[in-house]
């Protein structure tokens, strides 16, 4: 299985890693030749609107939301899920997102940098074991569609999503050294999903 990191902005550098501990040797997309090389695609956390400018320039923006809406698994983490996500508060006029996923997120619910913080939470995939989240200017979902799934939550508000293929948290796990994140996002969800092509 190959999988990419979206590398044109943000914190590529530390998803890379994390994947790389995870047993994959991931693929920096910036062009689309390199996205027609990927089988799945992780979004990193960044500045959404920015992230979004420079794939149009790259010519990135409609193959990426195309290989989403024909199934690619994805996972976003922060900017990441406003991108997968289908309606965003309190956006940028003219905010684009790849979309796909059925939430509501709302742009740096938790307040601005100075109110980033750490907090241990549960994730919803089968362990009992607290996961350190890093929250950054982050969003949080405020919706959700019938086939969304929420693993994770902070007070009452979904900050980890799941639907079929695609896989959302608004807070940063490439920073933690914790790895649970991506081995989901492998195990469960792309490895499934990609062996249901085949």
């Amino acid at each position: 299985m190959k999988v990419g990191v979206l590398a044109l902005q943000g914190d590529v550098r530390e998803h890379v890693s994390a994947l790389i501990a995870c047993g994959i040797d991931p693929i920096q997309v910036r062009r689309v030749n390199e996205l027609a090389e990927v089988d799945a695609l992780v979004l990193p956390g960044g500045e959404s609107t920015t992230i979004v400018q420079l794939a149009q320039i790259f010519g990135l923006f409609e193959p990426i939301k195309n290989r989403i809406a024909s199934g690619m698994p994805v996972y976003g983490s922060c900017a990441g899920m406003i991108l997968l996500a289908d309606t965003i508060l309190d956006a940028k006029e003219g905010q684009k997102t790849f979309g796909g996923l059925d939430i509501t997120v709302r742009r740096n619910a938790f307040g601005r940098q100075v109110d980033s913080f750490e907090s241990d939470i549960t994730f919803a995939d089968g362990s009992t074991d607290l996961i350190k989240a890093v929250f950054i200017r982050a969003p949080w979902v405020e919706k959700i569609g019938a086939n969304v799934q929420v693993l994770a939550s902070v007070d009452s508000h979904p900050v980890a999503v799941r639907s079929q293929k695609l896989l959302a948290t608004s807070f940063h796990p490439e920073l933690t050294g914790d790895h649970r994140i991506h081995r989901y996002f492998i195990e469960e969800v792309a490895k499934p999903a990609l062996e249901k092509v085949k």
